[in-house]
């Protein structure tokens, strides 16, 4: 579902999709992985987990386990876009890229700018959806791991040898880059447990 609308939902484990604005590969141009992991971190220290995941380099799949901290799955993605789109404008005026910034300062439609936002670094909605069953979290793993071998993209011959990735944990059973929390191991998990949070 592309989100554009409040969900009420403040637990569960979601598979959730977000592109760079105009598919442009902000991440790869500015060589922004690690702050996709910042905001993993961020995640996990507010009791929530990164089950799965792959960073291209215009949008990021994740399969995050959230944990019921008072929060609507909308505000935490929404704090995830936001505090990554300050961090990739910064490294893009430290890289001098005016042509880029200026595309995203085009990008904003006129209500944003009346709000004061500068730059449209995202796409405005994202994807969300409830992996209710071992089926769907299976499809979305499955989904996300090959992405960098289709296609224009051929960034991997095999899915485990593309870094920004859990394809490696899941594949070989060795964690890869960044650390995740086996999809596995989340029956023992209670997500509804609330508490203070993102």
């Amino acid at each position: 579902m592309s989100v554009r609308r409040q969900l009420s939902e403040k637990d569960g484990l979601y598979f959730i999709t977000f592109t760079c604005y105009n598919w442009l590969p902000l991440i790869d141009m500015i060589d922004g992985y690690a702050l996709v992991y910042k905001q993993f971190d961020h995640l996990k220290s507010n009791g929530h987990y990164i089950v799965g995941y792959i960073i291209m380099p215009n949008h990021i799949h994740t399969l995050i386990a959230i944990k019921n901290t008072g929060k609507t799955i909308n505000s935490i993605v929404g704090n995830i876009k936001r505090f990554m789109a300050y961090d990739i404008v910064e490294r893009l005026e430290q890289q001098e890229r005016k042509d880029i910034l200026q595309k995203l300062t085009d990008g904003v439609n006129a209500a944003d700018k009346k709000k004061g936002q500068l730059h449209q670094v995202f796409e405005p909605s994202f994807d969300a959806k409830w992996c209710y069953s071992d089926k769907i979290v299976y499809q979305k793993l499955d989904y996300m791991h090959i992405n960098p071998c289709r296609g224009k993209w051929s960034l991997c011959v095999l899915p485990e040898e593309y870094l920004h990735s859990s394809a490696k944990f899941y594949l070989t059973g060795v964690q890869g880059i960044y650390e995740v929390l086996s999809y596995m191991e989340l029956a023992d998990i209670d997500l509804t447990d609330g508490g203070k949070g993102l």
